[in-house]
Order: structure tokens, then sequence, then C-alpha cells
């Protein structure tokens, strides 16, 4: 009896976070299958977030525990660490997680992290940092946004320079629903910052907030028209699902925690696509394929793919669901889409040499 209500509480508690564990079958034996639409090109990595690629077509990867590797595509490779990033604090859904290059990379060698922080008060924050990307190491570290609200979980992560070549930011709610609709808090919101971490000075609220009342968004992707979206975690718990894709909106309050799924509320935006009240996907990174819109599923174990009507998606397949966690996906210069699995991050099955960067030709993706 006491076995058994062990397993239980087991399972409820893990049942509580938006990127619960579900089970997954030993795949990957056709790693080394030339002819496959797919190709390991990094294995052995320790909860890889963040994807960015350099002008090379070489990447830097994230790993949560806090180092970035540069992973040069040569099949079931594991990188070289070029840095160790002293500052993080990795604890839950917390660590070293977003990673963007400058646009003016072949300038100015710039990239920037957003990393989970514990000051010296003891307070869990998330930070924004740029480095120069030197001789194959990450530099002289300068703190471009400070004192995000963070948490065990829900801290957001995603960073990415849109079209207009301003920095956009997601971070969640940090366990605080409140934090959310409150526009003088960086919690819940997409910010949009310039490249020293000011706020643009068209932001709407003359401060670094684009768009608020988001739980926990997780990836963006601009669209071919220079339309912004954003994946988004929906409520955890024992009522999980209603995870969301958003049009965003500048100015443009998403509801949380007032409103989910289909619910209407004035002066507030309700998703484009959501997952309903019984399908979790807990999406993470996302991209555009030319008129396709492909985002990763942690607790969903896929990739999805959505269509368009206009501004209407349409969820219409779903693939790889033998990898396991997915977290991140984008788009190379070589027009292959890479993946990150995220199966070593506690709430995944690790298999034998997880995590890894897989490179995946688009067009078998119909």
């Amino acid at each position: 009896m006491v076995l058994l209500l062990v397993a239980m509480y087991w399972r409820f508690f893990h049942s509580t976070f938006d990127e619960s564990v579900t089970n997954t079958d030993n795949f990957f034996s056709s790693d080394t299958n030339t002819s496959s639409p797919w190709v390991v090109v990094a294995h052995n990595l320790q909860t890889p977030w963040s994807i960015a690629f350099l002008p090379d077509n070489s990447m830097l990867v994230t790993e949560r525990p806090g180092t970035v590797r540069r992973i040069r595509g040569n099949q079931m490779e594991q990188g070289q660490i070029v840095a160790e990033i002293p500052g993080v604090h990795s604890i839950g859904e917390g660590g070293l997680l977003g990673i963007a290059t400058h646009p003016d990379f072949a300038i100015n060698n710039l990239i920037y992290l957003y990393y989970t922080h514990r000051t010296i008060e003891g307070s869990t924050i998330n930070r924004v940092v740029r480095m120069m990307f030197l001789n194959d190491r990450l530099v002289n570290e300068e703190i471009v946004v400070d004192d995000i609200p963070g948490s065990t979980n829900h801290n957001g992560g995603r960073i990415q320079f849109g079209p207009d070549g301003y920095l956009y930011i997601t971070t969640g709610d940090a366990e605080d629903t409140s934090q959310a609709q409150d526009i003088q808090s960086l919690a819940g919101k997409i910010l949009r910052v310039t490249d020293e971490g000011e706020p643009v000075p068209d932001n709407p609220f003359d401060n670094l907030v684009y768009s608020y009342g988001h739980r926990n968004p997780q990836g963006i992707a601009w669209d071919s028209d220079g339309r912004l979206w954003a994946t988004e975690h929906g409520r955890s718990g024992v009522f999980s699902g209603m995870d969301e894709l958003n049009l965003i909106r500048e100015g443009g309050n998403y509801g949380w925690p007032l409103i989910q799924g289909d619910e209407i509320e004035e002066g507030m935006i309700e998703p484009r696509l959501h997952s309903g009240p019984n399908k979790t996907w807990a999406p993470g990174g996302a991209v555009f394929v030319e008129e396709a819109l492909f985002f990763t599923g942690l607790r969903g174990r896929a990739l999805y793919k959505a269509l368009f009507a206009g501004s209407n998606p349409i969820l219409t397949e779903h693939y790889f669901e033998d990898f396991g966690r997915i977290r991140d996906v984008v788009m190379g210069s070589d027009g292959m889409l890479y993946i990150a699995t995220s199966n070593t991050d506690g709430r995944g099955q690790p298999k034998e040499l997880d995590d890894r960067i897989i490179r995946i030709d688009p067009s078998t993706l119909e």
C-alpha cells in the first residue's frame, strides 16, 4: 500500500508541470542511414535549450546547466565548449536558456544570452547579457536587461532579433499570475529592446514591454508579412492543456490569467490556435518555412506543423514522436531544419546518447 501511494504521488507531482514526462521508445536506429530525411549531427548534450547559427553555418547551442557549445554540423559529434557562464542558476525550468546572434555579427561578433540567476540577496531573476565571440570563446559579458522576475518554473527565455532589428524577449509569469497583467512588471511579457537593452522609442507603454498577459511564452517567429507569432504554455496541474499560438500585436493583452482557450473578454486577445482542454503541447521553439509554421512540443513529444488560411492557423501534421521531448527548432543557412531534444531535463526518459541535435530536410515534411 505504501509503495502504491508513493507511485500515485510521483505521478501526480510530475503531472503538475507544463512539460511533464510521457513515455518514449528506443529509436534512432537509422542514425547512420544516409538516405534518411533526418541525421543526428550532435549527441551527448546536457539539456540543450536554444540554437543560433553563425555565418559559417556552425551553431552555438546553450545547455541549461550553463555551457555553450559550438557544433559544426558533422554527424554525431559533441561539439566544443566555448563558454561556461558562471552566473547561471540552473533550477527547475531555469538556467541558461535563449541565445541570439546580433544582426551585425559579422562586424561586431556579439552574441546574446538569456539566463536565470540567483542574486546575493537570494532572489531568483532572469537576465539578458551579451558577449563577444572571439577565438572560439565567448568573452566580456555585459548585462543588457536585468531583474526580469524568475522562479523555479515559468521563466520564458526565448530571445531573437526581429526584422526591425530590435531584440524580442519572452518572459514567463514566474509563478505569480498577477505579474502578467501588470504592465510595469517584466514578467509574463514579450519585451522589445534595442541592442543596448533600452526601450524601443515607440514601445506602447514607454518601457520595455511590447505585449502582456502571457503565462510562459517559449517560441517566437515572424511570417512572410512580418507578423510576430508566439507559442505559449497553457495551464498545468490537474487541468492541463490550453497551450496557445498567438498573433502578437504591439500593446496587446493576451489575457492570462483572466481568459484562456475560447474565452473572450473586452480588451483582451484570444489565441489564434490552442490545444484544447485535453491535449498538451508544452510548445517550445518556432520557425516559418515558407508559409508553414513549425513548432516543437515537450510534453507533446512532436514537431508540429500549422498551415494558414488567412490569419487562421490550422494544425495539420505532427512528426518525430519517437524523438521524445523537443525543445527548439531553427532554420540553418543551408535550408535545413535543426531540432534540439530535451530528454535529459529531468522530465524525459533519455535514451543512449541523448540529448541530440537533429538535422531534417523540410521538403520531406509534407
